[in-house]
């Protein structure tokens, strides 16, 4: 193993559980999530060269957004809820409890623009500050700000009606 790749699995040490992660909350499909994440280091690998230390969350999780775009372009998106998602340690009641407040979450996620749902997740889920999630969506910095305030009361307002 060469220097880029061990530099590079380190990368993915780092950061594949904030980038799979990321993918199943966009798309709501663990399968699904698991096949993007894994390309999104697919083509992370082939660009090593340019890739930096200090941007690479944010160029990682520019691959996985665009690659959850193309694949709901191409497919019809699937609210399936994964068993794998849910903490097997529960008892049923709570297994379900849990399975229902994710399914709820899902479709009230879902009822977001893409880049609504993208930007909300990214300062949500993935502690991105504003200036990276504008860099990553290439938006202005007040753009971002008004985007993620508009995504939270739409996403309040979805769970609120869901309930």
């Amino acid at each position: 193993m060469d220097r880029n790749d061990t530099e590079f699995s380190t990368l993915y040490r780092r950061h594949s559980a904030d980038v799979l992660r990321f993918a199943f909350w966009l798309c709501g499909h663990r399968a699904d999530a698991e096949d993007i994440a894994a390309e999104t280091f697919a083509r992370a690998y082939a660009g090593a060269d340019t890739l930096r230390a200090e941007s690479a969350k944010a160029y990682l999780l520019t691959i996985t957004r665009n690659l959850v775009l193309e694949r709901q372009r191409r497919h019809r998106p699937n609210d399936e809820l994964d068993d794998n998602t849910l903490d097997e340690s529960a008892t049923p009641e709570r297994h379900a409890d849990a399975a229902q407040s994710v399914r709820r979450t899902l479709t009230a996620l879902a009822t977001l623009s893409a880049p609504d749902r993208a930007a909300l997740l990214l300062t949500s889920h993935d502690d991105l500050d504003y200036r990276a999630i504008a860099l990553l969506l290439g938006l202005s910095l007040p753009a971002v700000k008004v985007r993620i305030h508009r995504a939270r009361l739409r996403l309040a307002s979805a769970l609120e009606k869901s309930s």
